[in-house]
């Protein structure tokens, strides 16, 4: 265990959704995730904007692995300056998944909370810097040339 904070998570650029309609068909995890990126675009708009999704966040407190282990998921946007390069904010929604701290108490879990938010924002920024957030555009943006070739498509792009 080299780090004592470890946070993984799916990054989708807001400004890759093109079309917001949901289809008819979803089942209804797949339609309640749809509603929660369609609320992070009305709030955040698509400019400078991430989703993180499929994300978690571990916290070790101690040395050993079965004493002292938070482990948080999360959900929502992550926005950044205008040249891309730096995290601004981060619009999480953060819950506590699983844990291995007998004394944990309930303002602890509300600190640590805060604290996946600014850990993420920092974890963001390694993503940035480490260059995905560019293969990223790239990777949209070959899809995007892709969608239009071929005439489009039905319901949003996950």
């Amino acid at each position: 265990m080299d780090r004592h904070v470890e946070i993984t998570f799916d990054c989708l650029p807001l400004r890759s959704i093109t079309r917001v309609d949901i289809p008819l068909d979803a089942s209804p995890k797949f339609r309640a995730k749809c509603e929660r990126i369609k609320s992070a675009l009305e709030q955040h708009g698509t400019l400078n904007t991430y989703y993180l999704h499929h994300a978690q966040c571990t916290f070790h407190l101690t040395n050993n692995p079965d004493l002292g282990m938070l482990e948080f998921e999360f959900e929502g946007t992550a926005i950044t300056d205008e040249a891309d390069l730096k995290t601004t904010a981060a619009a999480l929604e953060v819950t506590l998944k699983r844990e291995t701290c007998d004394w944990l108490t309930e303002p602890v879990v509300a600190w640590f909370r805060d604290t996946v938010r600014r850990a993420v924002m920092a974890e963001f920024d390694r993503y940035i810097e480490a260059g995905d957030l560019s293969r990223a555009k790239e990777r949209i943006a070959k899809q995007q040339a892709e969608m239009e070739a071929g005439g489009g498509f039905v319901g949003m792009y996950l």
